[in-house]
């Protein structure tokens, strides 16, 4: 029972945010005259069930509509051919979310739900014991129309497994319904134990309102003290109403994470100090519905030391993009990335859990390409830049591009030429190579290779084995990790990633006025982010109907207004179903 229990709130988790993203996945199809109601009728919710869920609770994720009102979206969206695939979508999902409980949603949920559902983890060890493994506790709250229905499921369904170890515990008003842990002739963990303790599908019913499920007894106690002292509560919480605030856009979703209990959850560290929860280091984000996709709305509190808004410095996308191919797997854009650099580092500073996924993945380029990227590369990138992932169908790592103003940028020359001095300082040759109507500067290697004649071992002979090129165009300086990425970058200015419909689209969801883009192609770069995170393949299989739609995700950030960083995801779509 206790795995099928944590595989369920796991499947929940990931099921809420895919109801979401399912319900924008055909928008493509709807034209700008389409009734459709769910898009009209959008509001700015706030979780109800925010007022059972603790201040310092890791995560919470709330559906603040009704799931059949998505499912019947859906049908809509999609042309008719489709629409048996789009069925079986929703079916697939449901499957997964309920079948380890032995629910069925038709059956057991349908009848009763009304227009929310909430899931949180409420604390990281529900008996706070350090002497046994730390068991999350997980709080499912669906809000109900038909009160007398949901208690009859409730009842039912608990009572079909082992009535003679039905508990119903009446504490604080509030009966409490569960199965017995402890039935005669079984010992099982207690508190003392140095095992976790067991978990215990729990239920009840509060006022006329709310449906509560958890994981253990344990969980709904506190959940029920939590509403009746309000300022236990998240939905009392300052931080929590000021980031609230700052979410402007109408919305159908909302997830609010606590993001150093998140982070020592995900990566199995120390459980944080109580106060570290209730820190302003919390991230909320606000989910809508939009013609071409999904849109997430972002806010994460910032230093108080300045409160002056700052405002985003771009109206349009930097001039660099018209050196970065439209296949590009991935591609970043932006000014100023000196001062990005700082402004990241300074917000990661005390985030020890956050900072050191950013130090790695910096080292790993480091080692890779032996430069400094702060001091060597950041430190001198003052005007509007561009990053590319570029993936050859030739070989299996991909080639990177850079593109970096330096046009009235006294300390640009002086920087590539030390990075021509490190080339050298590595054992590369530095010199000129012929390109085209160009001349460009090539890091090379040479290299041994047998050469192949007539069928037999030929003698050795030495190749010049390229390892970067970097040439002046213009105002920009571009950096390729090969002649084949040059290539593509100088001619992308025929055929650029700034010019393609499907980036058009995906950053015209997004604030005009921003701080640049960071774009993933997932199209493109499905496979390679599949060969660097072999765990992406468990979440594809639970997530399936999402990845099969998703075309490409866009992050931007906005400024800062009342000390809150604002920023907007937009997850695009691509109808591959074959109806």
């Amino acid at each position: 029972m206790t795995m099928k229990l944590r595989s369920f709130f796991y499947a929940l988790a990931a099921g809420v945010v895919m109801l979401l993203l399912l319900a924008g996945g055909g928008w493509f199809w709807v034209s700008a005259h389409s009734p459709l109601t769910l898009l009209q009728e959008q509001e700015v919710k706030t979780p109800t069930a925010a007022i059972f869920v603790p201040k310092q609770a890791p995560a919470m994720i709330s559906l603040l509509v009704n799931p059949d009102r998505l499912a019947a979206l859906r049908q809509v969206v999609v042309p008719p051919q489709k629409r048996r695939r789009a069925i079986a979508e929703f079916k697939q999902l449901e499957n997964s979310l309920l079948a380890n409980l032995g629910l069925d949603y038709q059956r057991d949920i349908q009848p009763w739900i009304d227009d929310e559902l909430t899931l949180a983890v409420t604390s990281l060890d529900v008996d706070r014991n350090p002497e046994n493994a730390a068991q999350p506790g997980y709080l499912l709250v669906f809000t109900t129309n038909d009160p007398e229905a949901a208690q009859e499921q409730v009842y039912s369904r608990l009572a079909i497994t082992d009535p003679a170890d039905l508990v119903v515990e009446s504490y604080q008003g509030v009966n409490l319904i569960y199965q017995s842990s402890n039935p005669p002739g079984k010992k099982l963990a207690k508190d003392t134990d140095s095992r976790p303790i067991p978990d215990t599908l729990t239920s009840a019913i509060v006022g006329d309102r709310f449906v509560l499920y958890a994981n253990h007894p344990k969980v709904l106690r506190n959940a029920i003290n939590t509403v009746q002292v309000a300022d236990l509560s998240l939905a009392e919480n300052l931080d929590y109403q000021h980031l609230l605030q700052s979410l402007t856009e109408p919305r159908i979703g909302l997830s609010v994470v606590n993001l150093p209990a998140l982070a020592a959850w995900i990566s199995n560290q120390p459980i944080p100090n109580r106060e570290s929860f209730e820190a302003s280091k919390s991230l909320a984000i606000a989910l809508s519905l939009t013609r071409q996709g999904l849109l997430a709305q972002t806010a994460i509190p910032r230093s108080k030391s300045s409160p002056e808004p700052i405002t985003p410095v771009l109206s349009q996308p930097v001039d660099a993009l018209q050196y970065i191919p439209t296949q590009s797997a991935l591609a970043i854009a932006g000014v100023n990335l000196n001062q990005f650099w700082e402004q990241l580092s300074t917000r990661l500073e005390g985030d020890e859990s956050l900072s050191s996924v950013i130090d790695q993945g910096i080292a790993r380029l480091e080692s890779q390409w032996g430069i400094q990227l702060p001091e060597e590369i950041f430190s001198w990138v003052q005007g509007d830049y561009a990053l590319s992932l570029f993936q050859r169908s030739d070989q299996p790592n991909p080639d990177w591009i850079f593109v970096t103003q330096t046009a009235n940028n006294d300390r640009a020359i002086d920087a590539i030429d030390h990075l021509d001095l490190v080339a050298k300082q590595q054992g590369l040759n530095v010199g000129e190579l012929p390109f085209g109507d160009r001349t460009t500067t090539a890091w090379t290697k040479l290299v041994t290779a047998k050469a192949l004649k007539n069928r037999q071992d030929g003698l050795l002979s030495l190749q010049a084995q390229v390892r970067g090129v970097h040439t002046t165009v213009g105002d920009y300086e571009v950096f390729a990790t090969s002649i084949e990425a040059m290539d593509a970058a100088l001619n992308g200015v025929k055929d650029s990633l700034v010019q393609n419909p499907d980036f058009q689209n995906a950053i015209a969801a997004l604030p005009a006025r921003n701080d640049g883009y960071f774009y993933l192609n997932w199209l493109e770069s499905q496979p390679l982010i599949e060969r660097q995170l072999p765990i992406l393949r468990v979440v594809e299989l639970i997530g399936q109907p999402l990845f099969d739609h998703l075309r490409s995700l866009t992050i931007t950030s906005y400024g800062v207004n009342q000390d809150v960083q604002q920023s907007q995801l937009f997850f695009q779509w691509v109808d591959r179903s074959s109806g």
